[in-house]
């Protein structure tokens, strides 16, 4: 994944390396820290693409430097037209091309970029420091200031704990120059609508996904694939499988009594032909992972909690077993075809309008999960459904053809796989089952009765009113947000509240964020 973190600003470099040190585990293969005008640069790196030492960070040209956590994809066709320029390039990584990029383009290079990537330019001619974030935030990037008033880019909170009084998530499509945020682009709210018809659409979705998969798949390192059995990962495993000349590697994780979906993987699996591995976890690794998982991902957020308990103990088992770098998962395809409580939309614009809220917020929620989770673990996460192309693309589709009125969720992405044969006809068109659900139905009411167990209701609304932002409403939730307070201490507004259905909407007004409170969820469970 990398890390990076740029001071913009004087500061004691101790402080800086301390802070810096704590997210060396995003770059374990080298660490490097250098001034960069009156400020410091720092880079640890994950060797993906141009994995030999020219491809180390910071890059420098004519004096200006810069450090990217990203993969640009298409990068050798900016490379050589820059190169006709008269640019040079020493490594074969694909982000030395950054600092050519912004010579010729200024800031409007970042709308030129298809890719996942967090940045920090030095511009030694202007003596300025730009920084800048994909448009959805697959990347992390956040920012704070320190008490003499030194700005500081770091690509997660806890590399700022202490150092900054209020740390805040860097806005994603947005840059910041001479002390503004710019944005670049929206990616959650289309120029246009567009009017392609249900068959034009679903070809287009197919086309698109595959191709955002396939770029995906280039990589310097060993590539895995998270395989949970529901629909979406199972598709990016049977694109991917289809393209692949050997068989790919995919991975699941379960209760070892109650896991919905590892029998499905399973059967995912032996369908594409994939190596497949499985993982089970116990109610004590769910509960002695708290902790520490908390601190890992810098959120109190109930489901983006209970959805990261079997990611990151997957990935922790992968980082330990296997010899793979990059990991390919299955985010960013609810917000754009839907969630189970999105079947209670009132209407194609409130659906629209629910999507659009869900992308802008995704870099806080799931986006974060599959970062932190992957990230902690030394490995890279790379999000097909993320593809700049791919979101455009469906954001921009009637709402009219995208809002259940078929009777089967994400009927759109089904459709558009009918007929292929990549997948069984039961997993294309089979029910969503929540991530939290799917490892296992007793893992979520493990969490429950432990938080039960921590507090009698009188403490609880005690403790619980202390909170002003963000107030916890169950034992669960209080759990979570203390841990949180005793690592990121003040700093809830990171996250913008706790991820919960649309409550204004009729179906949708519960107490739990789980799908499985709703009237819809019928077979989804099993």
């Amino acid at each position: 994944m990398c890390s990076i973190m740029c001071c913009c600003g004087s500061i004691d470099y101790r402080e800086f390396k301390e802070g810096f040190d704590k997210t060396e585990s995003r770059g374990p293969d080298e660490s490097r820290t250098v001034e960069a005008g009156p400020g410091i640069m720092g880079f640890h790196r994950l060797a993906i693409m141009g994995p030999g030492e020219a491809g180390m960070q910071p890059f420098i040209y004519e004096g200006s430097m810069a450090v990217c956590n990203g993969e640009l994809y298409g990068f050798e066709s900016l490379r050589e037209k820059l190169k006709r320029k008269g640019y040079t390039f020493r490594s074969g990584s694909d982000c030395e091309i950054i600092l050519p990029l912004y010579f010729e383009y200024g800031a409007d290079m970042f709308g030129m970029l298809d890719a996942e990537f967090a940045c920090v330019i030095y511009d030694a001619r202007t003596q300025e420091f730009i920084a800048a974030r994909d448009p959805i935030g697959i990347r992390p990037l956040y920012y704070g200031e320190t008490g003499e008033g030194s700005l500081i880019f770091a690509s997660e909170p806890k590399n700022l704990v202490g150092l900054c009084e209020k740390i805040m998530p860097f806005p994603p499509g947005h840059y910041y120059k001479e002390g503004s945020f710019v944005c670049y682009t929206d990616i959650s709210k289309p120029k246009e609508l567009c009017r392609d018809s249900l068959e034009t659409a679903c070809t287009n979705i197919r086309l698109k996904l595959t191709a955002g998969v396939e770029k995906r798949l280039i990589a310097d390192a060993k590539v895995g694939f998270l395989l949970s059995g529901g629909l979406d990962s199972s598709l990016v495993c049977a694109i991917a499988a289809k393209k692949s000349h050997t068989p790919i590697r995919t991975f699941a994780i379960g209760m070892s009594e109650d896991a919905i979906d590892l029998k499905y993987a399973r059967q995912v699996s032996e369908y594409i032909g994939s190596r497949h591995e499985e993982i089970y976890m116990t109610p004590e690794d769910v509960i002695s992972c708290l902790d520490e998982l908390i601190y890992i991902l810098g959120t109190y957020d109930i489901t983006t909690v209970r959805a990261s308990v079997g990611m990151y103990l997957l990935c922790k088992a992968i980082h330990e077993r296997t010899d793979i770098r990059v990991l390919l998962t299955g985010e960013v395809s609810d917000e754009l075809f839907g969630y189970k409580y999105t079947d209670f939309a009132p209407s194609p614009e409130a659906f629209q309008e629910e999507a659009e809220k869900r992308v802008r917020e995704l870099h806080m929620y799931d986006v974060l999960r599959a970062d932190r989770c992957i990230s902690v673990n030394s490995l890279e996460a790379r999000v097909p459904f993320g593809d700049i192309d791919f979101v455009k693309y469906v954001m921009a589709l009637d709402p009219e053809i995208k809002v259940n009125s078929y009777g089967k969720g994400k009927y759109l992405l089904r459709h558009a796989f009918e007929g292929t044969e990549l997948l069984p006809q039961e997993i294309l068109w089979r029910e969503k089952a929540a991530f939290s659900d799917a490892v296992g139905h007793s893992m979520v009411d493990y969490l429950k009765e432990y938080a039960q167990s921590c507090y009698s209701d009188e403490e609880f609304k005690e403790k619980s009113e202390k909170y002003t932002f963000a107030r916890p409403f169950t034992k669960e939730s209080l759990l979570y947000r203390e841990i949180f307070e005793k690592y990121y201490p003040g700093q809830a507004g990171m996250i913008k509240g706790f991820w919960m259905p649309n409550k204004s909407w009729k179906g949708c007004d519960v107490d739990d964020p789980s799908a499985r409170v709703l009237s819809n969820y019928g077979d989804s469970g099993k």
